[in-house]
């Protein structure tokens, strides 16, 4: 949707109409991922795209009949393997395209949710009986509402599918019935727990990522300006008042880096009631056996416990601690993509 916004926002106030297409499933080699968005106007101005190039002339035609008839589409391409490489599609590839007529109010409560960076999704019936066709659902991560897919069973087995969506998917709800939902997410968070050199180079990739950084470290020698003059925010204070400043969400990574109880202890017991997606701890295999005796001690359970990867990082044979903390970004990521 962010590719988008600005001039959606610029032709609504022009009073002109708008036609938004959204990608909602591919086949084969694609060259827009599911949720990619292209916006139109009858006079023949386009924001965005739904593909390479082949496919965009067709879904402006559409998107032009759609507004005319004020009704949606579900439409279907497939490119063939002789032209699929000018267009992207090495391998060919097929890809289906909703086209409706903006709903102005659904688009004013996803931007709130963008501009606020919260998290969220529209969901809108793209397949099912044709009165029904177009209905579209809009909750936020806080609990809000707005509009209906016609009933309210559906309603609420499509807000059961929205929970658990990490990206945008297409969810086959009834025989019937088949909705996309297309999520928004906040810009994730990456704490880490321990200001040592792993730390350093952890925060640069992250920030390449698109990762807010903040660093926690009581001990002034590590936990310093000089050390992370990338970070953006940096704590100096034991775990138990770092985490009274910063909120945790499902949009949170915490890497513990410093194997040592007295700092790494304390935070886990605070991660570990709290919902990041992603909660990683420094160590050898030995030094978190320990650490799992510890929380058993504490009276953590083993499904909580297991939230834990440790040791921390994919193994890529890291040896640095350039090296290690790439394998970290890499867990984190996978992670966060729900693999």
């Amino acid at each position: 949707m962010k590719e988008v916004i600005d001039d959606i926002n610029r032709w609504q106030d022009e009073k002109q109409p708008v036609a938004l297409a959204t990608v909602v499933q591919t086949w084969g080699s694609a060259p827009r991922k599911v949720g990619a968005k292209m916006a139109l106007t009858p006079d023949g101005r386009i924001a965005g795209s739904v593909s390479g190039g082949c496919v965009e002339g067709a879904v402006v035609e559409e998107g032009t009949a759609a507004l005319q008839a004020n009704h949606p589409k579900l439409l279907h391409f497939g490119v063939a393997d002789e032209t699929a490489w000018d267009v992207g599609l090495a391998c060919g590839g097929t890809i289906e395209v909703f086209v409706e007529p903006l709903d102005t109010a659904v688009y004013h409560f996803m931007h709130r949710l963008i501009q606020n960076d919260e998290a969220g999704a529209a969901i809108t019936v793209i397949r099912g009986p044709e009165g029904m066709l177009g209905h579209k659902l809009a909750v936020s991560r806080a609990g809000e509402r707005l509009g209906t897919l016609g009933e309210a069973a559906l309603d609420a087995q499509a807000m059961a599918a929205e929970a658990k969506a990490v990206h945008p998917q297409r969810v086959q709800l009834t025989d019937e019935v088949e909705v996309f939902i297309d999520t928004v997410r906040p810009a994730p968070t990456l704490i880490m727990v321990g200001g040592v050199h792993i730390a350093i180079a952890l925060t640069s990739y992250a920030k390449t990522l698109g990762y807010r950084t903040l660093v926690i470290d009581p001990r002034r020698a590590f936990g310093s300006d000089e050390r992370f003059p990338h970070v953006d925010q940096l704590i100096q204070a034991w775990p138990d008042k770092a985490f009274a400043e910063v909120k945790v969400t499902p949009e949170t990574a915490v890497a513990l880096l410093t194997h040592d109880p007295k700092i790494d202890d304390p935070a886990l017991k605070i991660i570990l009631k709290a919902n990041p997606f992603y909660i990683g701890a420094l160590g050898s295999n030995k030094t978190h056996a320990k650490r799992v005796e510890r929380l058993r001690g504490y009276g953590f359970g083993e499904a909580e416990i297991g939230r834990i990867h440790g040791p921390i990082g994919l193994n890529i044979g890291a040896q640095t601690p350039e090296e290690i903390a790439l394998s970290i970004m890499a867990e984190i990521v996978k992670a966060r993509s729900g693999l």
